[in-house]
């Protein structure tokens, strides 16, 4: 069996890994998460203060420490140490970019109310803007306004549930829908938009700039040749067709007096990039606006995620670590962790397996220990169905097996983690979106409707 996890000194400790266990209970420590990538400097000295060694997930650490981990993993027979000395990307390390750090607070906002008591209204918004971006669909092929009151609305609300339950809508971002339509990459992005926007501190009213902007972005990709559009591959001469959509959507939003401004100047500089590269005005590091970078994050996530023209989106620790990987040239680096840190590497809707060899869907986050999500588990170690899905609490159950650990009632290696997430559509016989709607609508008929939703 592959090794999961390394153990390392604190000393040794690099930018990009993932901590996943300390040498003491996380209580006796100021970590917040209880599994964390490793952003700067002050992290590790903040681990050396209190441990004396962590153990770091070989899979989930990306970058050189990645690359460094897992060549040493490979090759050992047991559990090893990691003394690489610390290092630079190698081969394509940026110059220094200009770019002051960005103001975050975590503790901007109360703790999320649970998904199922925000639900019900969850749909229904996301039922209203899909509505509106059916009519800005209708209404920019016929040369028409576009409906930004009723866009505006729907966004405010929108805001306001995200601040209430995350879980209720990432929900809808995380589940393909059989009747999508070409606006649903908008849509997306705009829920993780909002998602990170409230993680970092946003005040409410850059979150509705951030919502509009973001759900706006592509309106212009409407005056594209279907063929530039639709192509998978581009040549130089497409790609530059291509990437006039963005000036277009600005031309677009800025015939209408109401739009806020900061909302266009997000639109116009989206697809800036870090180091340069970007267009369309080719803006570096603090040029750009803070929330067009997070706007072209999210972007990229979702992208990442729902690639165009494939049934099923990558897992998200696929799309996270891609992600990574363009920290620091194409995207601000504090930006980047910190989006990761927002989404969690196991956003609610993903399927998972546990180290018990089972398979579940985690249905919704418990935001301080993202590591240990609510779970519903749906097949068994041999990957058959359950005869009823059954819900895992893993931080609950991780509490109640550490006492009995203590007590020396239980092995350690008893308490259930989550091993990796899974590829969508692997195990196709599992009903992602049956189970997300029983755990959200249906609690109390969850068992036996579950049962029957995942075998047809």
């Amino acid at each position: 069996m592959a090794i999961e996890q390394a153990k390392v000194f604190v000393e040794d400790l690099q930018r990009g890994m993932f901590v996943s266990r300390l040498d003491r209970p996380w209580t006796r420590t100021p970590f917040a998460l209880q599994g964390f990538y490793i952003r700067d400097l002050e992290e590790i000295r903040q681990l050396q203060k209190y441990c004396r060694f962590v153990y770091v997930d070989v899979v989930k650490t990306v970058g050189d420490a990645g690359v460094q981990l897992r060549r040493i993993t490979r090759a050992a027979k047991e559990q090893p140490t990691f003394g690489a000395a610390p290092g630079k990307r190698r081969g394509r390390e940026a110059a220094a970019i200009p770019c002051r750090p960005v103001q975050i607070s975590h503790q901007a906002y109360p703790a999320p109310q649970p998904a199922q008591r925000e639900a019900a209204k969850a749909r229904q918004l996301y039922q209203q803007i899909a509505k509106g971006m059916r009519d800005v669909l209708v209404q920019v092929r016929s040369d028409r306004p576009l409906p930004m009151q009723q866009i505006n609305r729907a966004v405010e609300g929108l805001v306001d549930s995200v601040l209430r339950s995350p879980d209720a809508f990432a929900w809808l971002a995380r589940v393909r829908e059989k009747d999508e339509y070409t606006f649903s990459h908008s849509m997306r992005a705009s829920i993780w938009a909002l998602l990170f926007g409230r993680h970092i501190g946003l005040r409410r009213h850059e979150l509705m700039q951030l919502g509009v902007a973001t759900l706006l972005k592509d309106v212009g990709k409407l005056k594209l040749p279907e063929a530039v559009l639709r192509a998978v591959k581009r040549d130089p001469r497409a790609e530059l067709e291509y990437r006039k959509f963005v000036g277009y959507s600005v031309q677009m939003l800025e015939e209408d007096p109401h739009i806020d401004p900061q909302v266009i100047n997000i639109v116009r500089c989206h697809r800036e990039q870090h180091d340069g590269s970007g267009y369309p005005r080719g803006l570096r590091g603090d040029k750009i606006p803070v929330l067009a970078r997070m706007c072209g994050i999210v972007t990229v996530y979702d992208e990442s995620t729902n690639p165009r023209g494939v049934s099923y989106p990558v897992a998200p620790s696929r799309a996270v670590a891609q992600l990574y990987d363009l920290r620091g040239v194409t995207f601000h680096e504090q930006l980047v962790v910190e989006f990761i840190q927002a989404i969690g590497l196991y956003p609610t809707g993903t399927q998972v397996e546990m180290s018990t060899g089972e398979v579940g869907v985690v249905v919704e986050q418990t935001h301080e220990r993202r590591l240990k999500p609510r779970v519903m588990v749906v097949l068994d170690r041999d990957k058959q169905l359950l005869p009823e899905p059954r819900l895992l609490d893993l931080a609950a159950d991780d509490d109640s097996k550490q006492k009995l650990i203590e007590r020396g009632k239980l092995p350690p290696q008893s308490k259930i983690t989550i091993l990796k997430d899974i590829e969508p559509g692997r195990f196709p016989q599992v009903d992602v979106a049956g189970i997300r709607d029983n755990y959200l609508f249906k609690a109390q008929r969850m068992p036996s409707i579950l049962s029957r939703l995942i075998g047809r």
